[in-house]
């Protein structure tokens, strides 16, 4: 089965927390990758590599739940959509996986704004006090 890296909405507490996915991912851990975090409203994208830090969540799935997620992602076969599936090896504390990672076509980005902490939920907490994820 797939892995996938999330990064922003899809995380837990997110706006589309993947635990609403069937058959339901299963949790393998936190983690972070190299990366640029961007501001792009409602949800952020990430440009991979560089010196920076984004971090997120790694998740076990379906091919079914890939499927999903290629939809929303709006992921198309020439490297068109809104995000690029890509691969990037992740480290979970000792353990390494091959993750998906959904990073957001290049003409997207414009001049929205970096995330410096590389952190979309706590950042989507700074811009809208209603949200307010819940304590682990």
């Amino acid at each position: 089965m797939p892995h996938v890296f999330v990064y922003g909405t899809l995380r837990r507490n997110g706006r589309n927390d993947i635990a609403r996915f069937r058959p339901a991912p299963v949790f393998v851990g936190e983690a972070s990758i190299a990366g640029a975090l961007h501001d792009l409203g409602a949800y952020p994208g990430i440009v991979l590599g560089g010196a920076g830090r984004v971090k997120g969540e790694v998740y076990r799935i379906e091919p079914a739940v890939e499927a999903a997620l290629d939809l929303l992602e709006e992921v198309a076969e020439d490297d068109s959509g809104e995000y690029i599936k890509r691969e990037v090896r992740v480290a979970v504390g000792a353990r390494w996986f091959d993750c998906l990672v959904y990073e957001i076509h290049p003409s997207r980005i414009g001049d929205h704004p970096v995330i410096g902490d590389g952190d979309w939920i706590a950042h989507a907490a700074k811009k809208s006090p209603a949200f307010s994820p819940p304590k682990d």
